[in-house]
């Protein structure tokens, strides 16, 4: 991995998923302590990801090093 990788304390990779990755996600998140950072990595963008994440109290960033991967750094607010 290059230096493209954004730097978190935490990290879900939902391309290793068989399945829908949401409740992983949301566990993640549940369990995310309110002064760390979870790096999620996904093969495409989560677009509807973006407005849960807003209405839980979350902020994100979002970057596309390549097609097939999505790195999406949350934090609390």
């Amino acid at each position: 991995m290059g230096s493209d990788r954004p730097t978190a304390e935490r990290e879900l990779d939902v391309r290793e998923i068989d399945g829908e990755p949401f409740s992983d996600i949301m566990a993640a998140l549940d369990s995310l302590p309110s002064d760390e950072s979870l790096l999620l990595i996904n093969g495409f963008e989560p677009r509807p990801l973006y407005e849960v994440l807003e209405q839980r109290g979350f902020r994100h960033e979002t970057t596309n090093p390549d097609p097939d991967r999505w790195y999406v750094k949350i934090r609390h607010e």
